[in-house]
């Protein structure tokens, strides 16, 4: 799995959705958005399919984000959290690069790999990252790599509140955004945002479902 395969967490709708104060995320926010991620992905079909099962799961999931936060997504300068630090979204902008740069970088996120998968699942995780590497568009884009809600703040509009702000930053540069999303039941929402499914990407016939949808940028 590369440090591209990420998935936004589900989120059901609200009917209203009140104005989502934000803040630019800093290295020192790396625990608590790994805490937070580790929290609303703790039931994700993707996450739930790849990690380790037993009780190291829930420790695995917060090293594999707490790495993908300081070392891939935070540094590129568009990861945003909420106010209250319920909601955090991660953004990789266009021309910027969430794969490692180099032949430590690759050695350093196996480590981080292999302890979310263990050794049986690391297969999994090759495959899901050669699948969604070939869906990803041609073209610079916006890539969510990671939207989370605290479990107890899910369904309350906090999410889609936060995505609607970060969506503002996107459209401000003219340019598509693209996300993974693993919850068909999500489709709606994220239509309604502005995204298209472009493909399901088939992995195995073991792997739950997983969408590529993309937002076309508003100069297109």
């Amino acid at each position: 799995m590369s440090a591209s395969s990420l998935f936004p967490q589900p989120e059901r709708s609200s009917t209203f959705v009140p104005r989502t104060l934000v803040r630019r995320a800093t290295l020192d926010d790396a625990a608590r958005i790994s805490r937070l991620f580790a929290a609303s992905f703790a039931r994700d079909p993707v996450f739930h399919w790849l990690a380790r099962g037993g009780r190291g799961r829930a420790d695995a999931l917060q090293r594999f984000f707490f790495w993908m936060m300081q070392e891939r997504a935070i540094p590129q300068g568009e990861t945003w959290m909420t106010s209250d630090g319920y909601a955090a979204a991660a953004w990789i902008p266009p021309f910027n690069a969430a794969r490692p740069d180099n032949w430590r970088d690759e050695i350093r996120l196996l480590s981080v790999i292999l302890s979310l998968t263990g050794i049986a699942r690391l297969p999994r995780g090759a495959a899901m990252a050669k699948a969604m590497e070939h869906a990803h568009p041609p073209e610079p884009y916006f890539y969510l790599a990671f939207i989370g809600v605290a479990p107890r703040f899910q369904g309350t509009g906090l999410g889609q509140g936060l995505l609607e702000e970060t969506l503002a930053r996107v459209d401000a540069a003219g340019t598509p955004a693209f996300l993974e999303n693993s919850s068909p039941r999500n489709i709606p929402l994220y239509e309604r945002l502005g995204f298209r499914v472009t493909r399901e990407i088939v992995v195995r016939r073991d792997a739950p479902p997983l969408y590529a949808m993309l937002r076309p940028g508003k100069n297109q």
